[in-house]
């Protein structure tokens, strides 16, 4: 399940203050996300009554941080051997006080998920870089430690980076991660360059030049070459975060300017330079509009005034995702453009469609005769994924379904056909009698589930369903489209309107609008008061509904405090026993984690009301409702069974996890209240969705269709925000990214029309 690890309030003075730019908060990342918490009363929206108003479990056999980490180390492999054809965890910090206690505290807060100790850091995290292991040709399941980590550096170099991050005023506690990064000789890099500081998760500028200056003293200065260098790639790191896999030129060097470096151009060709960065001119389709930039002839002359050249954009984008990117492109092209294997008849699949009803009919027939179809539609269209692949399945494919976490794998085998589908290493077949399965896109990739892969290293399959296809970032787009075999068929299933990935890309929506492929569109909607309350949300316009069965009931709140006991008192008292849910099987969900009826804040009101306890284990009891990152950007729901020297003991989606203690303050978070970023992919049988009056900015027409859509039976809105609600719904869509994609597949890939 996507997540993010947290908020994203301040995020305006990144790039830049316009909606899509970088710095604008992004609504795909919640882990990245929106932090508001509220005050204010209000109501009245969707119909229900005043003041009365899930888990989902089963096994998986490899830990979601084995098969991520698995999965990065071969996506790290492929992203090198692209480029060749082309041409740890934070220690306590001791007592520490001034400028580098509010610079590890920020560190700590953004890589746990917190909200940051001042304004200055008030981005959230970006995926921390993660040093180039040796190539693995046969991904294997690896021992938990923090992602971006494969292996830790040698002491010697850890101490002697301590050393100069306390010269320079920073906390010696980011010695393990600087010398990560930088490798062996991170302290001569360091000293040689200060503003590498920027590289570690949650520094920001501001505290590089600090300590810059520091060291260098009078040699400091905002026109150094490096620094120019070190910022660049810092704003497109937070571009990164924002959704973008580029930046228009012009763009980044305005933010550039903002940020004091004097000579934008000549630090973007610095960074250029070095590698760490590629540009790219895109033609553009529409008329040369005012500003545009054209294309000058071969031998760099301006093209003469007769000539008729297409207007292009200039973008730059960092290397690892533009290289993504570009392999997505060509594995979907490879997809679309190649025969599907048939191993059934024209006729064969005809009777297969005759025999389903409605939209299913239509997927299947697509299914039939292309590579890649794409399939859109709410929570009750997976009925249709769910018959293509036991029809795929009846004419001897093998079909294999991919969910984004545990929960979702767990449900849609549920569907499919009982618990039984749920793939493990030890599952049958696919093409044996237990019929098509389902495995997770991290163990999928990793090898710890699905059918594993072919002697060519292709995933051993015909038919690949990949559900909740929104989420899908463009790293993990590429590393599934070019991991199936020549002649498999790929379905892209989701729902459009909820929230996009949390890493940058936008795949599912991109591939959408390009209409390079068939689109089946779900004729099947989600039933009842819920169904119809989300439907007109993603149609713009927030539904009175009737709720004779109290399927949503509008609680208002006048403040924060009054949002924080109703919500308490929602999930304690009012749903079980107006509802018949109990409070193990209600989700609250609000925008962000900071605030006054933040995350932390209701977390903390419900555990003292659900299972108050001293918090023997990093403010954990056994009993806790928790949300586990094991790597950055997904979250598993799970609970917490115990704690000893080994670490914290967790149950998620039925399998034992075990965080090593020096890890839980930075990925394990209590989990009765979460955002909608880390609920995505998930459903519960009631929800409590919290609106504080301070939220009313981070609200978008996405967020409230997600958070709202998690429901099966029983949505609570403690409702704070006024007119504020309606008007998200109907006035702010989601903010643009700027992607390659459809630029990159239109000379591949003819237009479906």
């Amino acid at each position: 399940m996507s997540t993010e690890p947290e908020s994203r309030e301040d995020t305006a003075d990144a790039v830049d203050a316009e909606p899509g730019t970088p710095g604008a908060e992004a609504e795909a990342q919640e882990a990245k996300a929106q932090e508001t918490a509220g005050d204010d009363a209000g109501a009245a929206t969707p119909a229900g009554r005043t003041g009365e108003p899930g888990g989902e479990a089963a096994g998986g056999q490899v830990s979601e941080a084995e098969a991520e980490l698995a999965a990065q180390r071969i996506e790290r492999e492929r992203i090198e051997r692209r480029k060749a054809e082309k041409q740890g965890p934070i220690s306590s910090g001791g007592k520490l006080s001034g400028t580098a206690a509010e610079l590890l505290a920020a560190v700590r807060a953004v890589e746990s998920g917190e909200k940051p100790a001042t304004p200055v850091f008030g981005e959230s995290r970006p995926a921390p870089r993660r040093p180039a292991p040796e190539p693995v040709r046969q991904p294997q399941p690896v021992p938990v430690r923090p992602a971006g980590a494969p292996a830790g550096p040698a002491p010697e170099t850890v101490q002697a980076v301590r050393r100069v991050l306390a010269e320079g005023g920073a906390p010696e506690a980011l010695a393990p991660q600087a010398a990560a990064l930088l490798g062996e000789g991170a302290d001569a890099s360091l000293r040689a360059d200060p503003w590498q500081l920027l590289r570690i998760t949650g520094v920001r500028p501001e505290q590089a030049d600090g300590f810059a200056r520091a060291l260098l003293g009078a040699e400091c200065g905002p026109d150094d070459e490096r620094r120019g260098r070190a910022v660049t790639v810092w704003l497109l790191e937070q571009a990164a975060l924002s959704g973008h896999t580029a930046l228009e030129l012009p763009r980044l060097t305005t933010a550039l300017s903002q940020r004091g470096v004097p000579d934008p151009d000549a630090a973007v060709q610095s960074m250029l330079a070095e590698g760490e960065a590629l540009v790219f001119q895109d033609a553009l389709d529409e008329p040369a509009a005012q500003g545009a930039v054209h294309g000058a002839g071969a031998d760099g002359e301006e093209a003469e005034e007769g000539d008729e050249e297409r207007p292009v954009r200039v973008l730059v984008g960092l290397e690892r995702y533009a290289l993504a990117e570009e392999s997505l492109a060509d594995a979907l092209a490879r997809l679309i453009n190649s025969v599907p294997k048939q191993d059934g008849s024209a006729e064969d699949w005809e009777r297969a469609a005759a025999s389903a009803q409605g939209s299913a009919a239509d997927l299947i027939r697509a299914v039939a005769g292309h590579g890649l179809v794409l399939h859109t539609g709410q929570e009750a269209s997976l009925a249709e994924p769910a018959a293509l692949l036991r029809a795929a399945h009846g004419l001897g494919l093998r079909a294999w379904a991919a969910t984004h976490g545990p929960l979702g794998r767990d449900r849609f085998a549920r569907l499919l056909d009982g618990p039984s589908s749920a793939a493990s290493p030890d599952s049958p077949a696919p093409d044996g009698p237990a019929g098509p399965a389902v495995a997770t896109v991290a163990g999928l990739l990793a090898g710890g589930e699905g059918p594993g892969r072919d002697a060519d290293g292709a995933l051993d399959l015909d038919l690949l369903v990949v559900l909740d296809a929104p989420q899908l970032d463009v790293e993990t787009a590429a590393l599934l489209a070019e991991s199936l075999p020549d002649g498999a068929r790929l379905v892209l299933a989701g729902d459009p309107a909820v929230l996009w990935s949390v890493g940058p890309g936008r795949v599912f929506a991109d591939l959408l609008a390009a209409r390079i492929c068939p689109q089946v569109a779900s004729r099947r909607p989600d039933p009842g008061p819920l169904g119809e309350l989300v439907s007109g949300i993603g149609a713009g316009e927030l539904l009175q509904v009737e709720a004779p069965g109290k399927e949503v009931v509008i609680v208002p709140a006048r403040d924060a405090g009054e949002a924080v006991h109703r919500t308490v008192q929602l999930v304690a008292d009012s749903v079980p026993r107006a509802i018949g849910v109990p409070a193990e099987e209600t989700q609250v969900i609000t925008p962000g984690h900071g605030g006054a009826a933040g995350t932390r804040a209701l977390n903390a009101a419900l555990k003292e009301r659900l299972n108050p306890g001293p918090g023997r284990f990093g403010g954990f009891d056994p009993g806790d409702r928790v949300a586990y990152s094991p790597v950055p950007g997904r979250t598993l729901p799970g609970r917490v069974v115990k704690a000893d020297a080994d670490g914290l003991h967790l149950s998620c989606a039925g399998e034992a996890v075990v965080v090593p203690k020096e890890r839980v303050e930075r990925s394990v978070r209590h989990g009765w209240a979460l955002t909608a970023h880390q609920a995505v992919g998930c459903r519960w049988p009631a929800v409590v969705v919290v609106l504080p009056g301070d939220a009313a900015q981070a609200l978008s027409r996405p967020w409230v269709y997600t958070a709202f859509g998690r429901a099966d039976r029983h949505l609570s809105v403690v409702h704070g925000v006024e007119q504020a609600l309606p008007r998200a719904v109907a006035e702010v869509p989601a903010k643009p990214r700027t992607t390659r994609l459809p630029v990159l597949l239109a000379p591949q890939v003819p237009a479906a029309g």
